[in-house]
Order: structure tokens, then C-alpha cells, then sequence
């Protein structure tokens, strides 16, 4: 699909609280200009959206505010859920609007399609808000570095504890697209390996989807013990709640579950729902010290865990700006991920951490069930842990990534 210059620019168009004014030529070259490629208005607009762009703003604030001499930039624009717009965007800000590195992308068809013109244009890619483990293994590249959760994670976290607490057969309501299919598939095989069954799936088109009543009458059908959502945002939402008013009698495995999710629904409707994020706002000093910057930001609002990984990685990413210099990190975007991947992470959201020669950034991931709403303090008190897993156990094995840029 051809995107028109009128249909680029009303999809690229700057968060009108973020919006600076044009930068001339000769300040563009001391200037890091970030782009926030997220879901504005869409259903992950919650977990990413302008909390997205605030996160992204906060890092780059504090940034500058002990690095006086590097000046960084955030536009912010909707991809709107398609790939071929998030192309479309990518290639004008890289090409024309000077922007030297394009972060969130929250959609894995999106984040995939971003990443193959990073490494064609040589710029770097910092992906947050996509879920495929493919970033980090067939469709790894020099220019993109794979940050927060992925589908692999997710599966071992929440799908291994399900199948350890009796959840042996299971069906998948899948959305159709790359983050879906990764999901299912990681998932399933996580099943198998255990000595599970998958019983069937069902594909439901993405977007669009708001009536889940026939896939969800088709998994109970099938007599699978656990329904397996492989979605996220609003699709989980409203699949959440579809099966209790339809009084499925399955257990629900929230694959990829926010934060955010669980405050639309409320603690009534997702009591004891098991499932795993690498970043929660109560966890330590660090993630509430950055969440209070958030909200005082975005009032009545805690971040998601994407929203956390944008303030983590834009701190890493302006890190290694400043070790090897404004004009090289411009100039080069491999060079750029490469000396991000020689220095250890450590920020407030995530703690200490590691980024590996596939692209893969390394921090525990935590199980967590639901709080009932007797043992909440309050708005946004949801979580209690179950587990705590070592970012080197939580995610796929180096060697079983299929990722070219891994020695044998």
C-alpha cells in the first residue's frame, strides 16, 4: 500500500504536549531526535499511547538536565495498528525528518516491518511495546535491540505455571497477526513439552474484533481445562470479560495481561488471574520512584510495563550517545546498539541488567496474581508475586534463537 504525504503527516502527527518547535540545520546536528512510534488511539493505546510519549520525555528530560550540552528531541506519532503505516512513518522521519532512532512499537507486525528499515537505513530500533520472540531470533539484526517482555517469557512464565498447577490441555483464542501467532505457538509449545495437549485455536481477525462470544463457545467445546488468550489490550478485555458473562467454566490464562488492563476491569472481575510482567509500580524503591514521576504527569495514572521500558531504555540508549559522541550515534545506528550492548543497564524501572549479542535485554520476570478486592490498599494496589524468575532464566536460551548474529 502507498501511503499519500496527507495520510503520513496526520499519522505522524506530535502529541500536541510534546510538540517543539522546527529545529534549524545547524542545531539538528548537535540534536538526538527521538520518535515514539506507538498505538495512539487504538487498543494499546493504554499501555503505550501518550503515556508512551511522557515516559519517553521524562528519560530525555533528566538526560539533558546532567548532559546540558546534547540536546534530545521526542516527536511521537500513531501507527494505528497496520505495518505498512508504521513503515511509512519510519521511512519519512528517517529520510526526511531527521530522526535517529524510533522506539515502543507497540504491534509486533509493526515492530518487525521497523526493524528491517532500521537495519536498511543503519538506524537503531529500540523495540518496547512488541511481544514476538522472532526480534530476537529469525528476525534479529545489528540495528534493534529487544527490550522488556517477549512471547518466549511469557510462555514460560504464566503458560509453565498453569501447566505445573494442573492446566494440562488447553485452547487458544488467538488474534491473527504476528504477536498472536508468536504467542500461540510459544505457548504451545511449552504445553507440549510438559506433557500437555493443545486441543485447538481459533483465529480472530486483529483489529476489529469485539464479539468473542463463538470462539469463546468453541474453546469451551473443545473440553480443554485452560483458555489460552493470545492477545492483549482491549481484545483481552473484552475477552475477559465475554467469558465470565458467558459463565465459561475454563481457566483463563492471560498471556500477556497489563497492568492497565486490570484497572479498566476491576479487581471483581479478575481476582485471581495469574499472570507475568517484568516491570510492576510497587515492586521496590526504584519502580515507585519512577511511577511518582509518571503520575505526576499523567494524574490518576500508573505506568504499564511498556510505559516503563521507554523511560528505561531512551536512559540507556542517551547513555551510550554520550560514550561515543552525538555525530557517531547520528551517523551510525549498528555502532550505536553495539556500544548499548557493551554497557550494563541498570535504571529504576528494571534494576541491573544486561543486553545479549541477539538484540535480547536481560531483567527478571515476575508472576503475579491478582489481588482480591479485600487485600487491595487501593487504586492500583492489584498485584501480589507468586514467582521471581532471573532475567537469564526468564528468556529463550541464546542458542535456541536462530538468530544469525549469535557465533556459533
Amino acid at each position: 500500500m502507498r501511503l499519500s504525504r496527507r495520510s503520513l503527516l496526520g499519522s505522524a502527527a506530535v502529541l500536541p504536549a510534546m510538540a517543539i518547535s522546527a529545529t534549524p540545520a545547524r542545531a539538528q546536528a548537535s540534536t538526538i531526535k527521538i520518535g515514539v512510534l506507538a498505538d495512539m488511539s487504538g487498543m494499546y493505546q493504554d499501555l503505550a499511547g501518550p503515556g508512551s510519549v511522557v515516559a519517553t520525555q521524562l528519560a530525555a528530560n533528566e538526560f539533558m538536565a546532567a548532559n546540558p550540552s546534547i540536546k534530545v528531541e521526542v516527536v511521537s506519532a500513531d501507527h494505528q495498528n497496520k505495518a505498512d503505516i508504521g513503515a511509512g512513518v519510519t521511512r519519512q522521519w528517517y529520510d526526511r525528518d531527521g530522526v535517529d532512532v524510533v522506539i515502543d512499537l507497540s504491534n509486533s507486525a509493526v515492530a518487525l516491518a521497523v526493524s528491517g528499515i532500521g537495519r536498511e537505513k543503519n538506524k537503531a530500533v529500540l523495540v518496547t511495546g512488541a511481544a514476538t520472540s522472532d526480534l530476537s531470533g529469525k528476525s534479529c539484526n545489528a540495528n534493534t535491540i529487544h527490550w522488556v517482555y517477549d512471547t518466549y517469557m511469557l510462555a514460560k512464565s504464566t503458560g509453565g505455571a498453569m501447566v505445573r498447577a494442573g492446566g494440562d490441555t488447553w485452547f487458544f483464542v488467538t488474534a491473527d497477526y504476528a504477536f498472536g501467532h508468536a504467542l500461540e505457538r510459544d505457548v504451545g509449545e511449552f504445553v507440549r513439552n510438559a506433557g500437555g495437549k493443545v486441543m485447538g485455536a481459533v483465529r480472530t481477525p486483529f483489529p476489529g474484533t469485539t464479539d468473542f462470544s463463538s470462539f469463546l463457545i468453541q474453546a469451551q467445546a473443545s473440553g480443554a481445562k485452560v483458555l489460552g488468550m493470545a492477545n492483549a489490550g482491549a481484545d483481552t478485555i473484552n475477552c475477559i470479560k465475554q467469558a465470565k458473562e458467558f459463565g465459561i467454566k475454563m481457566r483463563v490464562a492471560g498471556l500477556l495481561v497489563f497492568i492497565t488492563d486490570v484497572h479498566s476491569l476491576g479487581l471483581d472481575v479478575c481476582q485471581g488471574l495469574t499472570l507475568s510482567e517484568t516491570y510492576y509500580w510497587d515492586l521496590n524503591d526504584g519502580t515507585r520512584a519512577f511511577a511518582n514521576k509518571f503520575t505526576q504527569r499523567m494524574p490518576g495514572r500508573r505506568p504499564s510495563m511498556v510505559q516503563a521500558g521507554n523511560y528505561s531504555t531512551v536512559s540507556h540508549y542517551l547513555k551510550a550517545v554520550k560514550e561515543m559522541g552525538v555525530a557517531a550515534a547520528k551517523t551510525d545506528g549498528a555502532a550505536t546498539i553495539a556500544q548499548m550492548k557493551k554497557m550494563p543497564t541498570d535504571d529504576e524501572c528494571f534494576g541491573r541488567g544486561t543486553i545479549r549479542e541477539d538484540g535480547r535485554k536481560l531483567h527478571p520476570a515476575y508472576l503475579f496474581e491478582v489481588k482480591k478486592p479485600s487485600e487491595s490498599k487501593g487504586a492500583w494496589d492489584y498485584y501480589k508475586v507468586l514467582a521471581t524468575t532471573p532475567g537469564e532464566e526468564a528468556f529463550r536460551p541464546l542458542s535456541a534463537g536462530a538468530c544469525a548474529l549469535v557465533k556459533a
